[in-house]
């Protein structure tokens, strides 16, 4: 038997159906998108890894460069290096605190961009995942206006995430899909030391 809660649910839910199908309808353009992840909160670089894994699962091909990060022991390298279709790219020196050499620093994310753009010049690269990559504009060491003109020249179909804190209002501007992860707690804040599987 029909009760009146079920008939009103029944009611929202008919209406929420026609708002849905209606904006599906207009979105009828089919071309790489531009997507961001950024904000302090942990799951930028997850989330990222998340969106490779559906790529690959649609036999579709991606190049990841990471450019701050330093490390080759983390899982999702271990992962995706044993996976057909992509290709990994460890180019960073390590955190800047940890370096404290703004020369390297800079030599090692113009070498990453280098690799950025020979990626997102090849057509045959279904997605292109920069991590940690808006550091590389937060400290200067690559101009703003000349990698927005190469996120933009880009073959028209392939997929783009940035990730990376603080991404400049302009490359905010520039993507199609950003994301803001906002922490509420972190482990390590509890003195929870970074875990295997969960933090690398």
């Amino acid at each position: 038997m029909t009760t009146e809660k079920d008939a009103r649910h029944a009611e929202r839910m008919l209406r929420k159906k026609a708002v849905v199908d209606e904006k599906i309808a207009t979105a009828s353009a089919e071309r790489g998108v531009f997507l961001i992840n950024t904000g302090n909160g942990k799951g930028k670089s997850s989330a990222a890894f998340g969106l490779l894994a559906r790529t690959l699962g649609h036999g579709m091909t991606a190049t990841v460069i990471q450019f701050v990060k330093n490390r080759s022991d983390t899982g999702e390298e271990a992962f995706f290096r044993q996976q057909p279709g992509v290709t990994w790219h460890v180019m960073g020196e390590g955190f800047t605190w940890e370096t404290q050499d703004a020369g390297r620093d800079v030599a090692a994310a113009r070498a990453a961009w280098d690799m950025a753009l020979r990626a997102m010049a090849d057509p045959a690269q279904d997605l292109v995942v920069l991590d940690e990559f808006t550091y590389a504009l937060k400290y200067g060491w690559l101009e703003l206006d000349a990698v927005l003109a190469a996120f933009e020249s880009r073959p028209a179909m392939q997929h783009l995430v940035v990730t990376g804190r603080g991404a400049p209002t302009a490359l905010v501007a520039a993507a199609d899909t950003v994301t803001d992860m906002t922490p509420v707690k972190h482990a390590f804040q509890a003195g929870v030391k970074a875990m295997p599987g969960v933090e690398w």
